[in-house]
């Protein structure tokens, strides 16, 4: 849940990615963290394990400055893919504002991707989440591996999809700032109808996604 600090005018947003094992959530943060000017972000935290990449979580800040000296801070978490893991899961999607589903797109690993999609849901719920409370997009990840979905088939996936589709290959930074940006647009939305930022905190649409893209180096919205 997003958190206010009046006295300090900071407001402070957590996105989460998720996704299964080895989808490449820890490597679309570490592209994040390199694309993005230090100025505008923070050390990045990150632990290994032997059985998975990531074991809790790596936390990225974000820092900009908005409309009226308002501070706003987005920090990236990212979650551990393997089933035993699943507790963690739950904890790091306490409080979430907006999830990152980070799929494998490798027509094998199709089943890997529903699971954990399925998993995410039911820890949204059982952290109190309602169905539309928090704003999703799904990037599928690693287009450079062989026996990976085609173009027509992530273009038939948006379609049908209830949430944005972004293709990505991770690894080279391809999709990853265009995926962050897009959730961060929704990311507004959902926040503007539950806290109405635009009037109380004068950070409208137009303010936020500015500086979004501005620090992103992106030109525009993301398609």
């Amino acid at each position: 849940m997003v958190q206010f600090n009046i006295k300090e005018r900071e407001i402070t947003i957590k996105i989460v990615y998720y996704g299964p094992a080895l989808s490449g959530k820890t490597t679309n943060l570490q592209a994040v963290h390199s694309l993005v000017d230090s100025e505008h972000r923070g050390k990045m935290l990150m632990l290994d394990t032997q059985d998975d990449r990531t074991i809790f979580f790596d936390l990225l800040p974000l820092y900009f400055q908005a409309a009226n000296d308002l501070s706003v801070k987005i920090k990236l978490f990212t979650v551990p893919g393997q089933v035993i893991h699943d507790s963690t899961r739950r904890v790091v999607l306490v409080g979430s504002d907006a999830v990152a589903f980070i799929a494998d797109s490798q027509h094998g690993k199709q089943q890997e991707n529903a699971d954990s999609f399925n998993n995410l849901l039911v820890n949204l719920k059982l952290n109190g989440f309602q169905p539309g409370d928090v704003p999703v997009v799904i990037q599928f990840n690693k287009l450079d591996l062989p026996d990976t979905m085609s173009p027509e088939e992530i273009e038939a996936s948006r379609k049908t999809s209830k949430h944005p589709v972004f293709p990505a290959i991770a690894l080279q930074g391809r999709g990853v700032i265009k995926t962050l940006a897009g959730l961060l647009g929704l990311t507004w939305a959902s926040l503007d109808r539950k806290h109405d930022l635009g009037s109380k905190f004068g950070l409208t649409r137009d303010v936020f996604l500015g500086h979004v893209f501005r620090t992103l180096k992106i030109d525009g919205p993301p398609g």
